[in-house]
């Protein structure tokens, strides 16, 4: 069971350590989402969260164990005009193919009917083919728009020598 909530300030830290470790490095490579073979470095840190959660429209919606309350998930969500971007999504490691992370993308499209969004929209890089495939399995389109991946190295260096494309996904929302 799991408990969802938005993040605070006061979340950061523990924010921080989860987003890292369910993208890069080692810790990442327990998972089945990891970057660590596309990009080196750290995926962000506190103050570009603290940016984010800053935002207008914008929260982190957390997932924590009702047993232990130890932090298993998260999810960057922004209202948009019509659409809520969808960014961000992790898990532990050691806790993911567990359902973690479709609670929390099924929570976000909730968020996004209350909020009366029309859509669900995100970008994940065009070169993650199981991402992608599980994106699609909930019901995800890719769309012909692409974006550049940004080149600010303060989170993340690539380790390929072809540049990385986001692929940008959209699922329209019915209204339940």
């Amino acid at each position: 069971m799991l408990h969802l909530y938005p993040a605070t300030a006061a979340d950061l830290p523990s924010l921080n350590r989860l987003v890292n470790r369910a993208y890069r490095g080692e810790a990442s490579q327990q998972g089945w989402t990891t970057e660590a073979a596309l990009l080196a470095g750290q995926r962000t840190d506190e103050a570009d969260l603290r940016e984010q959660l800053d935002k207008p429209g914008a929260q982190f919606l957390l997932a924590r164990r009702a047993a232990d309350g130890e932090l298993v998930g998260s999810v960057f969500l922004q209202q948009q005009g019509p659409e809520l971007y969808l960014g961000m999504l992790s898990v532990e490691p050691t806790q993911q193919a567990g359902g973690i992370g479709r609670q929390l993308v099924q929570a976000a499209e909730s968020h996004a009917r209350a909020l009366g969004c029309r859509a669900v929209r995100m970008t994940v890089i065009s070169v993650r083919a199981e991402l992608l495939a599980w994106y699609e399995r909930l019901g995800y389109q890719r769309t012909p728009e692409t974006v550049a991946f940004p080149t600010d190295t303060r989170f993340g260096v690539p380790l390929q020598a072809e540049p990385l494309v986001l692929q940008v996904l959209r699922k329209e929302l019915n209204r339940e």
